[in-house]
């Protein structure tokens, strides 16, 4: 009953007819959000395109400059020196073959996946187990690279991978409910011009048409797409 109450309360705060500068929305999110854990903050774009077609699909990878809040665990495909520099650089789990059928028992300990490129034969394998996860390593995408310890360090800072789901929707978390409003703000304007950035050769139109932000346990904000800066 205590949760219900809270839900409605939250939902009775927001103006559904309204678009709140982006600011104002965040302000309001961290005003709403009474649930008893650190909830996220994700802001969704609907962009105008078609993701089912190649050159309006819409995929990269940003750092926030002031993190996600969240532990992000690493998984590393890498033989030999590489496999230590992993293990060095903080990765939470280092395997070639033997990673390989752990994840196909099932097994899957981490959030972002890098591989060195000669391990792609092995990791190609596990394509229809990674793939529909959004953990496949990518060269377009930085996680294909004998940088290891530098994919690492990024993965661990607060890099957010964002892909445009079927309907053209591209969902991240941009930090805690627990950070302060302007770093929520710099991280906001980091994600959205990273997707401005990202926009297909493809995309016709209006390529931002709807921005909502919104808490873990809470109701959904419409942000005006001009306070967001892109």
């Amino acid at each position: 009953m205590a949760k219900n109450k809270r839900i409605a309360a939250a939902r009775a705060a927001v103006d559904s007819t309204k678009s709140y500068p982006l600011t104002e929305a965040l302000a309001l999110i961290k005003s709403t959000a009474k649930a008893k854990f650190d909830e996220t903050v994700e802001m969704s774009m609907n962009l105008g395109i078609d993701p089912r077609h190649a050159d309006q699909m819409v995929r990269g990878l940003t750092s926030l400059p002031n993190g996600t809040g969240k532990t992000v665990r690493v998984g590393v495909f890498a033989r030999g020196p590489k496999a230590d520099e992993a293990r060095a650089a903080g990765a939470d789990v280092v395997g070639a073959d033997d990673l390989a059928e752990k994840i196909q028992a099932g097994e899957i300990q981490f959030d972002r996946c890098i591989a060195t490129p000669d391990m792609m034969g092995v990791v190609g394998k596990l394509g229809k187990i990674l793939g529909p996860r959004g953990l496949m390593p990518n060269p377009r995408l930085g996680t294909v690279t004998m940088d290891v310890k530098g994919a690492i360090t990024a993965a661990k800072a607060g890099q957010v991978e964002f892909r445009a789901e079927k309907a053209g929707i591209i969902h991240a978390g941009i930090g805690k409910v627990s950070f302060e409003t302007d770093k929520l703000l710099e991280n906001a304007r980091a994600l959205a011009d990273a997707i401005q950035k990202a926009k297909p050769t493809g995309a016709k139109g209006t390529y931002v048409q709807r921005v909502s932000i919104s808490s873990s346990m809470g109701p959904g904000i419409r942000v005006d797409v001009s306070s967001i800066g892109v």
